[in-house]
């Protein structure tokens, strides 16, 4: 009798853990050598942002890039230069980043993002959760940021 309840007890457990095994995520895909360049190229951005970093910028980014802000607002050159740093930027948390090739010498980068900024003096803040994707490309051995787009992820919290 006891083994009976012993065996019963035992399929029991085992039916219940056989799925929480089986729901396990797979391992993350390892990364690839464009993907760990372009992804610490889009961080070293972010950085850059934080700190309204204008030699960094000027490092990053291709002589015609330009800039899709939040606002929707397309911005070019030395203006696109002057609108990415943020010395007001309180959060940039860049989470799910994905790397597309688009060639061998371009590449589109995109990920989410948690932004918190100090409101403006006449503004709300900007939307805390944004889609940002930038287009890379490769101009002798180095990576530069061509195009950069800010899309806001929630419009009711603008």
């Amino acid at each position: 009798m006891k083994v009976a309840w012993l065996t019963c007890a035992v399929v029991l457990l085992s039916a219940s853990v056989v799925p929480c095994i089986a729901q396990t995520p797979a391992a993350a895909k390892a990364l690839g050598p464009l993907e760990q360049t372009l992804i610490a190229s889009e961080k070293s951005l972010i950085e850059a942002k934080k700190k309204d970093d204008a030699a960094s910028f000027k490092k990053i980014l291709s002589e015609d890039f330009s800039l899709v802000g939040v606002d929707g607002k397309l911005l070019q050159q030395q203006e696109a230069v002057g609108d990415l740093g943020d010395s007001g930027l309180l959060e940039l948390t860049p989470y799910d980043i994905k790397v597309v090739a688009a060639g061998e010498a371009a590449a589109i980068v995109t990920y989410d993002a948690i932004v918190r900024e100090a409101p403006e003096e006449d503004q709300g803040p900007p939307p805390r959760y944004q889609h940002f994707s930038s287009v890379w490309v490769k101009q002798g051995d180095a990576w530069k940021l061509k195009f950069h787009q800010a899309t806001a992820a929630h419009w009711g919290d603008w």
